[in-house]
């Protein structure tokens, strides 16, 4: 067998970089090694959704994973115009229907849904023998020589080292690889970009029975002023994965507290769940307790829950420096209102192995690559998130946009996600990639 072309270490074994590492599968001369802080790759929580755009690029991963993925959500692909979410004025003792999101390329009548847990053991399923699994291995820093020759040194936190020739950070919101990075860039004024931001936004998390709800099919989001909540069939139908936000705008970008004013409480504990708090059912229900009967009766389900302060990243200068790039959360948090963010994780991942990947990338000519991806990825992502806040500010009634005009509003700003593909990125990239000629800022 001869000698690989380079090693990959990804530090992050959620959607991003799982996904990356099933495509790398493809080029049998690059070594990955995925590096999971977690003990195991099977996180628990709420559920995935994953739209039209991002379903073509998963497919790109072969017909078995296709078929497995379908299989755990229960829908069959369609091209056609479906109704899709239905959307209720719900902040007051009687409401009324807003409009139905409507849809090209759904799957069946929804977005392509998910628990996170099985979504991962489809992608576990399909890693290739030249990758390896680690896990509780999280990491604290990194260090790159000058010299494109020599490996990257990790060190994680359990005080154990690694090497690799090219980083791949997809660890989240809290990332590691990150932070060290935007250290390296210190030069060019970004470590302001270092750490996350509170949002502004609480959200409110559980999943319920679904035979608590058999006699309703929810699929629908329910909107208040300042308050909204989303309620959808999961894992076949076995729960209802809800999700709830307050949004309080004149807080974005301050830390969070507790507020003896709501039912929350500031996030003191772990540093992996600094951020997430549980509730009762009382507790849980209270930013809604106001919303119309409707609404009322899928809150009378809910048995209790978890409250999560929604960070993001601030959008950054650059998601590459030498060999080390980011993708997924690591590069991008943003904001659920368009549940967009595992979907621009996976395509991060299809566009970054698709560079990696290409017979023309050698390890002197990795930092290029990064810095296509950086070029033809940031700015899509960065947009994305842009019209995911935009989406919740029209959720919680917080614009100028008036009601007869909130349907074709929310609408135009979502409608990317089904009628645009990743297709003419991925054909720029490997032009950018066959011609060195062009110039690419490194």
């Amino acid at each position: 067998m001869s000698a690989p072309k380079f090693r990959i270490a990804i530090c992050g074994g959620g959607v991003g970089g799982l996904t990356l590492a099933v495509a790398l599968s493809r080029y049998p001369d690059i070594v990955v090694d995925v590096y999971e802080a977690a003990q195991s790759f099977y996180e628990v929580g709420a559920g995935l959704g994953i739209w039209p755009r991002s379903f073509k690029v998963l497919r790109k991963l072969g017909r078995d994973l296709e078929r497995q993925l379908i299989q755990r959500c229960g829908y069959e692909f369609t091209e056609e115009y479906v109704p899709c979410i239905k959307h209720r004025k719900s902040d007051q003792t009687v409401g009324f229907q807003l409009f139905d999101l409507v849809t090209k390329g759904q799957l069946s009548c929804n977005q392509m849904r998910f628990h996170r847990a099985d979504f991962h053991g489809v992608l576990l399923s399909h890693l290739s023998p030249s990758c390896t699994t680690h896990n509780a291995k999280r990491l604290k820093s990194y260090i790159q020589p000058r010299s494109r020759k020599s490996p990257i040194k990790l060190i994680f936190q359990d005080g154990s080292t690694a090497t690799c020739d090219v980083l791949i950070g997809a660890d989240g919101i809290k990332s590691s690889v990150r932070s060290c990075m935007m250290r390296e860039l210190a030069e060019q004024s970004v470590l302001s970009c270092m750490n996350p931001i509170w949002s502004g936004v609480t959200a409110y998390r559980t999943l319920i029975p679904a035979e608590k709800l058999r006699a309703r099919c929810p699929n629908h989001r329910y909107l208040g002023k300042d308050a909204f909540f989303l309620a959808y069939p999961i894992s076949l139908g076995k729960y209802i994965n809800f999700a709830g936000f307050t949004l309080q705008p004149d807080l974005v970008n301050t830390a969070y507290e507790a507020d003896p004013r709501m039912p929350r409480r500031s996030f003191q504990g772990r540093a992996d769940s600094d951020w997430v708090g549980e509730l009762t059912a009382e507790q849980f229900v209270e930013p809604f307790k106001d919303f119309e009967e409707d609404a009322k009766q899928i809150l009378k389900c809910v048995e209790r829950g978890t409250l999560w302060a929604v960070h993001t990243v601030k959008t950054l200068p650059s998601t590459n420096f030498g060999r080390v790039a980011l993708l997924g959360d690591a590069a991008h948090a943003m904001l659920p209102f368009q549940g967009a963010g595992a979907g621009q994780s996976i395509e991060d991942a299809y566009l970054l192995a698709t560079v990696l990947g290409h017979k023309a990338t050698t390890l002197d000519t990795v930092p290029r690559a990064l810095a296509i991806y950086d070029k033809l990825r940031r700015p899509f992502s960065s947009d994305v998130a842009l019209r995911s806040r935009f989406n919740g500010q029209l959720c919680a009634l917080q614009t100028n946009v008036p009601l007869h005009r909130l349907g074709n509003t929310v609408t135009k700003n979502w409608e990317w996600a089904w009628l645009t593909e990743l297709d003419d990125a991925l054909e720029e990239a490997v032009k950018l990639v066959e011609n060195s000629s062009i110039n690419i800022r490194l």
